[in-house]
Parts: structure tokens; sequence; C-alpha cells
């Protein structure tokens, strides 16, 4: 990755058509998400007496979990898959053994461009699902559960500082690398023809799912110990 020459042409291509096929997705996944979270939430408050308090309960799911989560799905439902239909396309071809014929090594100049892509994608992305999910949130507090705009707006920063907003970009871009990586492993190592293609890519999506809620779940408990003391 660090090693000279970079191909940052594949780099930028590989970026745009990763931000192109998750954009779109990403924010209409992120408004029921958040807006179902919101919800559950709402009702708890209100039966507790504290509706005042449903605009910190939406940013602290939103931050810390709808939006790295939400975010790598999409990543390893769009971009991670084609990520690996095109890699095993070209290594069943044989694109990529012509590739070290010519001296060039394909791990760095098609998977490294990939990786870096989808983790940068992925970072950007949580900081556009947080934005959307938030709004999407207030809109369903105050106009169809009745709460207070200025309550809601004051009870954002209650629980989440930028500490959680650090965390929850640093989970998108884990996940965004695992993801990626996990996609360019099986494009390169397919076998079996177009066949083997079509499983490699079933596999990434499965794989990276499982990825997803493990290191999910490792990285809220170090985050949770480390704010803790």
């Amino acid at each position: 990755m660090f090693k000279p020459p970079w191909a940052w042409r594949e780099f930028i291509l590989q970026t745009w058509f990763v931000a192109r096929v998750a954009l779109m997705p990403t924010i209409l996944l992120s408004i029921p998400f958040t807006v179902l979270t919101t919800f559950t939430i709402n009702v708890l408050l209100v039966e507790i007496g504290a509706a005042d308090f449903s605009g910190t309960g939406a940013a602290l799911g939103t931050v810390t979990q709808t939006g790295p989560i939400v975010t790598v799905l999409v990543i390893a439902g769009a971009g991670a898959t084609a990520m690996c239909a095109d890699l095993g396309a070209r290594t069943i071809r044989e694109e990529l053994d012509a590739l070290r014929v010519l001296g060039v090594n394909p791990v760095q100049a098609l998977v490294v461009p990939r990786v870096l892509a989808a983790t940068l994608v992925s970072l950007l992305l949580a900081s556009l699902v947080c934005l959307v999910g938030i709004s999407g949130g207030f809109v369903f507090s105050v106009f169809f559960q009745n709460v207070t705009p200025g309550a809601f707006a004051a009870g954002l920063t209650l629980l989440v500082g930028a500490p959680e907003v650090i965390v929850a970009l640093i989970k998108a871009a884990i996940f965004g690398l695992a993801a990626s990586l996990i996609a360019c492993y099986k494009g390169i190592s397919v076998g079996g023809g177009p066949q083997g293609v079509g499983n490699a890519v079933n596999e990434t999506v499965v794989y990276t799912f499982m990825a997803l809620f493990v290191i999910n779940l490792i990285a809220t408990a170090v985050a949770v110990k480390a704010g803790a003391t």
C-alpha cells in the first residue's frame, strides 16, 4: 500500500464508482433505519415522561450504530460485490497473470486502489448517513410525535460529542476496509470459471456481513471501555 508507484488514476476511478453506486441507496436506507430507531426510543421516552430527550436518543442511535452499519451494508451490497465480480472476471480471463508477466503487481495496481477507495467512501458516507438520519429523526419526532423542536435540538449533544463521532467514523472506515479486503481476496482467488465468480460474489456478501457484526461488537466494546476509563 505504501510502496510506489501508486495507482492514482485507478484510485480516483474506483472512488467515484463506489460513491456513485452507494450514494442514493445509503441515503434511502438510512431514513427508515433512523425513523424506526427514533420511533422505538420515543415510545419509551413518552411512557416515562421524558419526550424532550428524543433528540438524545436519535443522535446516540444514529451516530453510534445506524451510521456505520447502514454505510457498510450498502458498501458490501453494492461496492464490494462489484469489486469481487470485476476482479473475478479478470482472474478467469487470466488478465492478472498477464500483468504479472509484464512485471506489474496486480495487488498494487488493482487491489490497493479499490481497498483505499472503499475505505474513503465508507468514511464519507458515514458522515452523510448521520446527517440524513438525524434530520429524518427530527422530522418524524416533531411532526408525527409532537416533540418540541427546541427540546429535540437541545438534546442532540447531551450524550453525543466529538469522541462518539470520531469512533463512528473510525468504525465506518474499518468496515469499509474489511469489506473491500474480503471482496478483493475472493475476486483474485476465484476458480471454476464464471460459476466460480458468481459463488465468490455470494460469499463476499455473506462473509462481509459476518465480519461486520463481529467488528462492530469489538469496536463498540473497546469504545465503551475507553470512554468509561
